[in-house]
């Protein structure tokens, strides 16, 4: 099903531009790959090539003053985190697949995780990209300073392509100063209105958290983790009144260890069954969770109370899994929500699309499509939209 006649690996952006060139001419279908990580995304069927972005990695430009870095799209998330961390910086992203992603795929994927309420998604972070096109040329899109404003931000088009447009070859992103402090807890209750009462209630709050989360755990129990970062006393104030909405609902709470770490990885985890993912508005995650775990097949739910970004992982027999996996997107739609299947058993991909119902746009997107790769080899089947 993912079989590939051949791999490549472009040593620059020209290079990886006249392989799509040759490729489009030949009508020779493409895959894009950075680490792999989420080559379980879309309905992907065979390809002739695959493109491998791993040699386009490394630290091209990076200002600590300007709070800007430049870099490779093949470089991984672990390899950035190191090289800002020497000049007491971070970037503001914690997506799945935490240390192997790389900054390609996440901008691709569109692949947030539970700083994003906080210090914005990735298409808010990315200021500037190189793209390779199929028709030979290497396209530059924004710039490399925050403050830019001037012409059509068509980095937003990349953000979530899933490589159907081009092939990001470089990208240009905020960093900020490493916080002065961190601290966060973790809380169990029983009832799971308690769990997204305090959730919400801490979401609300004067001190702004960086993650408020909420999880049902395969053995049954509510878990609230909470962390926040910045000021001493911004940061002490912030856990202080977590610590009140959870006592105000019979929470039990102790320090927060790699609670989060192990919430955000779920993805990677939920390699059997299926797992779906749903946008939710704020105010109805909760009633959406307690609706998941009485379904037959529904097993770990994960919840991230500040974005309304809800993953459920459904383990049974295939047609329990396929009949929840329904209903949920269903459930998701009548609130408002939206939702697609984000990962599901090999044997589970032909009998369940990752995109049921065509998504708004539709019409729209396609013309795009049309206009970045009018051969149509750019990783067929992985978009809703080709």
């Amino acid at each position: 099903m993912t079989a590939t006649v051949a791999r490549t690996i472009p040593a620059d952006p020209a290079e990886c531009a006249q392989l799509l060139a040759e490729a489009a001419a030949d009508r020779r279908t493409v895959r894009i790959t950075g680490s792999g990580t989420k080559s379980y995304l879309g309905d992907v069927s065979a390809t002739d090539v695959e493109l491998s972005t791993e040699r386009l990695a490394g630290v091209i430009d990076h200002v600590p003053a300007d709070l800007t870095v430049t870099l490779g799209a093949g470089t991984r998330m672990a390899d950035v985190a190191a090289a800002l961390a020497r000049a007491g910086q971070f970037l503001p992203i914690d997506p799945p697949h935490a240390d192997s992603a790389t900054v390609g795929g996440v901008i691709a994927a569109s692949s947030n995780g539970f700083w994003r309420a906080r210090y914005g998604g990735v298409r808010d972070l990315l200021i500037g990209t190189r793209t390779a096109l199929a028709d030979g040329t290497v396209a530059r899109a924004g710039g490399l300073v925050v403050k830019n404003v001037a012409g059509y931000d068509l980095n937003k088009l990349l953000v979530g392509s899933l490589g159907t447009l081009g092939v990001i070859v470089e990208a240009t992103l905020k960093v900020l100063p490493f916080p002065e402090k961190s601290d966060g807890l973790v809380a169990r209750f029983e009832r799971p209105v308690d769990a997204f009462a305090a959730a919400h209630a801490i979401v609300r709050g004067a001190s702004r958290v960086e993650a408020c989360v909420v999880e049902r755990s395969a053995q049954g129990s509510w878990i609230l983790a909470v962390q926040a970062r910045g000021g001493g006393p911004t940061v002490d104030r912030a856990i202080r009144d977590a610590r009140g909405e959870v006592a105000a609902r019979h929470g039990d709470t102790a320090e927060l260890g790699d609670d989060l770490g192990r919430m955000r990885e779920l993805p990677a985890r939920a390699i059997d069954g299926v797992l779906v993912r749903v946008a939710l508005p704020l105010a109805a995650s909760g009633a959406f969770a307690e609706s998941a775990v009485g379904l037959e097949s529904s097993g770990t739910v994960v919840v991230d109370v500040a974005s309304g970004i809800a993953r459920v992982h459904l383990v049974n027999d295939d047609d329990a899994v396929i009949r929840d996996a329904e209903a949920l997107l269903l459930a998701a739609r009548m609130v408002g929500g939206a939702g697609r299947i984000e990962r599901r058993a090999e044997d589970l991909r032909s009998r369940l699309l990752t995109w049921p119902n065509r998504p708004n746009g539709d019409f729209l997107m396609r013309r795009i499509k049309e206009a970045f790769d009018p051969a149509g080899i750019l990783e067929p089947g992985r978009s809703a939209f080709v």
